[in-house]
C-alpha cells in the first residue's frame, strides 16, 4: 500500500489513537488512558499505521513476562479491507517476539467474525470463553492464544 508506514506509536499519537477508539469501539479508552499507555506504561508496546501522514490504525500489547497480551487493534472504518489490520497484527507479533514474547493472547467479542478470522490467520486459536466480558452489552469474549512454536 502506497505511503503506509507501520511505526512505533509515541505519546504524540495519543489524540489520534483516542479518535480511533471512539470510531471503532463501543467502550473506547479515554485520551488520558491512551496517553498513559504510550508515555508511562513500561509494559506497553504500541504500533501505529500512518497513511500519508494520517494515523489510520494502531495495535498494542502489554508484555508480561514472556507473554504478549494484545490490548487493542483498531483501523479507521474508512480504511478497512485494505490489509492494514493484518499488517499491524503481523508487525506487533514480530516486534514483540524480538522483545521476548514467546506467546500471545487476547480477548475478542464472539460476534466479531472479521477480527476472529484475522487472529486465526496469525495462528491464534480459541482457548476458552469469558462469559459476559463486555460491559456495554454483556457479550462473551473468546480467549485466543498463539503459542511460540507457530510461525505466522
Amino acid at each position: 500500500m502506497k505511503e503506509l508506514v507501520i511505526r512505533r506509536a509515541v505519546p504524540e499519537d495519543a489524540e489520534a489513537i483516542a479518535r480511533l477508539e471512539k470510531l471503532c469501539f463501543s467502550e473506547p479508552w479515554s485520551y488520558d488512558s491512551v496517553y498513559h499507555e504510550l508515555a508511562a506504561n513500561r509494559r506497553a508496546f504500541y504500533l501505529a499505521a500512518d497513511l500519508c501522514g494520517r494515523l489510520v490504525g494502531y495495535a498494542g500489547l502489554w508484555l508480561i513476562g514472556d507473554e504478549g497480551h494484545i490490548t487493542n487493534v483498531a483501523v479507521d472504518p474508512q480504511e478497512r479491507g485494505r490489509g492494514i489490520g493484518d499488517l499491524l497484527v503481523g508487525a506487533l507479533i514480530e516486534d514483540s517476539r524480538r522483545l521476548g514474547a514467546a506467546s500471545h493472547t487476547l480477548e475478542v467479542r464472539t460476534g466479531n467474525a472479521a477480527a476472529i478470522s484475522l487472529y486465526e490467520k496469525h495462528g491464534f486459536t480459541a482457548a476458552g470463553v469469558r462469559p459476559g466480558y463486555y460491559e456495554d452489552n454483556g457479550e462473551d469474549a473468546i480467549i485466543m492464544w498463539r503459542k511460540q512454536d507457530h510461525e505466522g
